[in-house]
């Protein structure tokens, strides 16, 4: 990965902690602190007719690069009054690995309800295979950082369409890619999910164990997930994985399809989204 525009003086933006744990995040390796990231730009733009605020975020690695920039992107558009998820902005900062970082602008635009994400990378040729599950162009070494299972654009559309928004991916000018978030909060989101598994709850105020928030996080993570998948990855037995399933299910947070695999809720999205921005 190359440096471009970059100040070594300058210092690193303090990222805020999100509250529901990544059972990746504590994994670093020799690719982690030996990669050179370069940093990267965020334009808030208050009017269309004022130039923007600039702010420049660096990473000593690129999993801190993606934690600070989705976060500090989260704060940014919130604070202009957005409500996009914190979910989908992080979803779409990780595929930035994919641009390797390069030349990456992010623009904040709206009062905080469009942002978008513009890169110099090798861009995606095939757009509309983008969004379907299981392709994806991750080397090794991006999967040492991110999963890298082509679940991440999937995930981001899911959950926006769940909060009422759309994602727009378009080639930039000469090379590289533009992501669009727009968020629609006047819309009437029409979601279908099995009746009953929609109970009215305050999910600022919903108590959930740190493994019931684990649970959340990888089906966020993967898509949709089983009994066995959520064993295997955080390490439990399987009467434990079925009964916080179980309860996520009973609560509304997750609801179970045709096959049996449990995938995100309206109410699990902003509850999730509540627990990473709480």
């Amino acid at each position: 990965m190359k440096t471009f525009f970059g100040d070594a003086s300058t210092p690193t933006l303090r990222p805020f902690a999100p509250h529901v744990a990544d059972p990746a995040a504590s994994r670093t390796t020799e690719a982690d602190s030996a990669t050179v990231v370069p940093p990267v730009r965020i334009a808030v733009y208050d009017s269309l007719t004022a130039p923007p605020r600039v702010e420049e975020v660096l990473g000593e690695n690129p999993r801190a690069l993606i934690e600070t920039l989705a976060s500090r992107t989260y704060q940014l558009s919130h604070e202009a009054g957005g409500n996009l998820p914190y979910v989908v902005i992080r979803e779409i900062v990780e595929n930035l690995m994919h641009a390797h970082f390069d030349e990456v602008v992010v623009s904040v635009l709206d009062g905080g309800t469009m942002i978008r994400f513009a890169d110099q990378g090798p861009g995606i040729n095939d757009k509309d295979r983008a969004f379907q599950p299981g392709f994806s162009t991750a080397t090794e070494d991006m999967k040492r950082v991110i999963k890298g299972v082509g679940s991440g654009l999937p995930v981001a559309r899911e959950c926006l369409t769940f909060a009422g928004g759309t994602i727009l991916i378009e080639d930039n000018l000469e090379r590289g890619t533009v992501v669009t978030l727009q968020a629609t909060p006047s819309a009437e989101v029409a979601v279908e999910e099995p009746a009953g598994n929609e109970p009215d709850i305050d999910v600022g105020q919903f108590s959930l164990s740190t493994r019931q928030k684990q649970v959340l996080s990888l089906t966020m993570e993967l898509g949709s997930v089983g009994p066995t998948i959520v064993s295997r990855e955080l390490r439990v037995g399987l009467s434990t994985a079925y009964r916080d399933l179980a309860s996520l299910e009973t609560a509304g947070l997750i609801y179970s399809d045709e096959t049996g695999k449990r995938t995100l809720t309206s109410n699990g999205v902003r509850c999730l989204d509540a627990l990473f921005s709480g």
